[in-house]
């Protein structure tokens, strides 16, 4: 057996076996499920208010239906995404304090275990 068939093979069993779980590491996966969710919703909520404002600019301009009430519709519909578009950075940050109040404690404790080492 020659060298790199050894490395992969070394490679391979590393794959499966059990993983050690350092402090660091599950202080990373704890700060990112304290992070996760307050991204995710206001990813979301960005795409849908994005979406509301384009669909609105679209009728505004004739581009998805002609006439005065298609205007009318889309201004409105226009506003409503800006409103969605200014309501999503508050609503992160609420969501982001809430997030990491959830898991201060657990991660304070561990971010104190890591520094005492």
């Amino acid at each position: 057996m020659n060298h790199l068939d050894k490395v992969y093979a070394e490679s391979v069993a590393k794959d499966y076996m059990p993983k050690e779980t350092s402090k660091v590491r599950q202080l990373k996966k704890l700060d990112e499920k304290a992070k996760k969710p307050a991204y995710i919703t206001a990813l979301s909520v960005g795409v849908v208010g994005a979406l509301l404002l384009g669909i609105g600019m679209c009728f505004s301009m004739g581009i998805l239906g002609s006439g005065l009430v298609a205007m009318v519709f889309g201004v409105v519909l226009g506003v409503l995404g800006i409103a969605v578009c200014i309501v999503n950075y508050p609503l992160y940050l609420k969501l982001l304090k809430k997030g990491k109040a959830m898991y201060a404690y657990e991660i304070l404790e561990l971010a104190k275990e890591i520094s005492e080492e």
